[in-house]
């Protein structure tokens, strides 16, 4: 199964940091937060990537370019007139990554719409390049897999920031509305299955798909509720960014999966 990320937004709400790289770049704990995502998924053995990228994608596909020298040993021997290089360590991840460049102001919606074609005929994960999760993810698509809907959107609770979620019978979702200060409801968490014809419900580049094809697939009765009650967050602000490095060097991340 192929795990779709977005990552081609502006980042604007952390632009101390997203006008020099692009959101999913800036480091926790000396690495890209796009790659604590890919661990996470790798960890459940989704290694292959799908990644949607637009502003400053350059430095995506330099991280990847650059990923096998970086993350191993290296003796370059300059002596004797020569410019050899030896890598003594040859093991990187088991991942194989497409990095798709989905346009500068692509929305959202506009962005899944547009890798369609590396995408095979079964469903997919999608999430979003800025945010952490311990959510289970073999629960997750097994969940998908026995209710036989379109689409599945994990669901959390945090906060009072975000547009929240009206859940009926069976975890089936009926509808989104704006938040409101009283609000304790569930939000959209991302992590998301999606079947493929989820894309039929997308128009254009201009479709934003928390609005229509989200908002449609409810109405159809095709969105379904997968209810996650532990740790998530998302990087949205330069606060959010700290809170996540102080997790991080406590050495108890809930999202580290993986051994070193």
């Amino acid at each position: 199964m192929k795990v779709v990320i977005l990552a081609g937004g502006f980042g604007t709400r952390i632009s101390e940091e997203s006008h020099l790289k692009p959101k999913p770049m800036i480091e926790i704990g000396g690495q890209p937060i796009l790659w604590h995502i890919m661990k996470y998924y790798s960890s459940y053995g989704f290694n292959e990537f799908i990644i949607c990228c637009g502003y400053k994608q350059h430095i995506i596909k330099d991280f990847f370019n650059d990923y096998f020298i970086h993350s191993s040993d290296v003796t370059f021997d300059f002596t004797n007139s020569t410019n050899r290089m030896k890598v003594h360590k040859t093991y990187t991840e088991q991942w194989k990554i497409t990095v798709a460049d989905t346009g500068l102001n692509t929305m959202t919606g506009g962005r899944i719409k547009r890798i369609k074609k590396y995408l095979d005929d079964e469903p997919f994960l999608l999430t979003y390049g800025d945010g952490v999760s311990d959510v289970d993810m073999a629960a997750l698509v097994d969940f998908h897999k026995s209710h036989g809907k379109l689409a599945t959107l994990t669901v959390v609770n945090a906060g009072q920031r975000f547009g929240v979620i009206k859940m009926g019978k069976e975890n089936t979702i009926s509808s989104f509305r704006e938040k409101r200060d009283s609000d304790g409801n569930p939000i959209n968490g991302g992590f998301m299955v999606l079947d493929p014809k989820v894309i039929d419900y997308i128009q254009d580049d201009t479709t934003v798909f928390e609005k229509y094809p989200l908002e449609q697939l409810a109405k159809d009765g095709q969105l379904m509720a997968f209810k996650h009650d532990g740790f998530w967050q998302c990087m949205d602000t330069q606060k959010d960014k700290d809170g996540l490095e102080k997790i991080w060097m406590s050495g108890e991340a809930p999202w580290k999966k993986w051994e070193d």
